[in-house]
């Protein structure tokens, strides 16, 4: 997980999502699971939440295909919560499917909008992530948590790490498209001083 900046609302959106929303929890101010039904209005929003986090999923810092990925708009604070941040821009983060049913409904893992640099770092070439170790408590307890609530480090997701650094080192794509798709592995490079093709090639033991 990257720092990610927030962004502005989009100028239809008052119009779009949170009128509507207003009104019906105007009329139903404490909604049940059942009442959310048809009253999805922040899925208007998604194309714009796509397009405003550069198409990245905020928690796997990865690349979410709009077709084929299952993009969605996650409420940092579940509705079930604060039924009064449903319809708020600034509740929502752009995740992937898979990502969001595991997140659910957790209310203290570290938001991606206002985490501190260098929080979570990779280690090559395990490609585990991991705590910062110059990290002081709680900050470092929350990232640990958070890992291990968001399985970040679950096997699929660390081999399809493992497996994008891999076709960098073969010069499958160039280090622009890992920043533009895997910034979290592009910015550890950068920091780690290991851009260079053949040093991280020896790392991870590529031929």
């Amino acid at each position: 997980m990257i720092p990610i900046k927030p962004q502005p609302e989009p100028d239809d959106f008052d119009k779009k999502v949170r009128k509507e929303g207003k009104d019906f929890l105007n009329k139903v101010p404490n909604p049940k699971t059942k009442d959310w039904k048809n009253r999805d209005y922040w899925r208007r929003s998604l194309r714009d939440l796509y397009d405003a986090c550069n198409h990245i999923c905020v928690y796997s810092a990865q690349w979410i295909p709009y077709d084929t990925g299952s993009p969605a708009v996650d409420h940092f604070i579940p509705k079930t919560v604060n039924p009064e941040l449903a319809y708020e821009w600034d509740n929502f983060r752009l995740i992937c499917s898979k990502m969001n049913s595991i997140k659910g409904i957790k209310t203290e893992i570290i938001d991606p909008f206002f985490l501190p640099a260098d929080s979570f770092i990779i280690d090559f070439p395990s490609m585990l992530i991991k705590p910062n170790p110059n990290l002081l408590e709680p900050l470092k307890s929350r990232v640990v948590y958070t890992i291990e609530c968001l399985k970040l480090n679950e096997e699929m997701r660390q081999l399809g790490r493992s497996d994008q650094l891999i076709k960098y080192c073969k010069k499958d794509y160039s280090f622009d498209h890992l920043k533009e798709n895997y910034p979290f592995i592009a910015y550890e490079l950068e920091r780690q001083g290991l851009i260079e093709v053949d040093k991280i090639a020896k790392i991870m033991g590529v031929r």
